[in-house]
């Protein structure tokens, strides 16, 4: 009971702030609910604080006993919606198939997928020594294992 009230409260506060997603909601049992949120735009504390206040000031907490932590998905998080995606283009992404293993500029995203590129050192056509070759690859979200945002500083 307590957890459908919790997730009511919740797509509502979503859906009154459609640039806001969920990455993540649990409720364990003792009445802890943690939930993950990410933007369009990114997430600021006032975010956090619009879904927490959403969620909290609509739970009596005479009948109800629980602790709420909102929070965003962190710079370091694991990429998990393909929703995510947009607005890393231009970063650099290490992203991990069931068959590779890939770090490489964000180029472009689509529905279905997304776009990698970055440049490798392979040996020559003809000779020995190598050469720096463009690579690109498209990639489809389906089979990513895990992609991370490298951070740069």
């Amino acid at each position: 009971m307590f957890i459908n009230t919790v997730k009511s409260l919740l797509e509502e506060a979503l859906t009154e702030r459609q640039d806001l997603f969920l990455i993540d909601f649990s409720v364990t049992g003792d009445n802890a609910v943690n939930i993950i949120i990410d933007g369009d735009q990114g997430v600021k504390v006032e975010d956090c604080i619009f879904v927490s206040r959403a969620i909290e000031h609509n739970i009596d907490r005479e009948e109800h006993d629980f602790a709420l932590e909102v929070m965003s998905a962190g710079a370091a998080a694991p990429l998990t919606l393909p929703r995510q995606y947009p607005r890393h283009v231009g970063r650099t992404l290490e992203v991990k198939t069931a068959t590779q293993h890939i770090e490489g500029a964000l180029t472009a995203v689509s529905d279905d997928d997304f776009t990698l590129e970055w440049k490798a050192r392979e040996p020559k056509p003809v000779g020995k020594g190598k050469v720096t070759v463009n690579k690109k690859e498209n990639i489809a979200y389906k089979d990513v294992v895990e992609a991370k945002v490298i951070i740069k500083f």
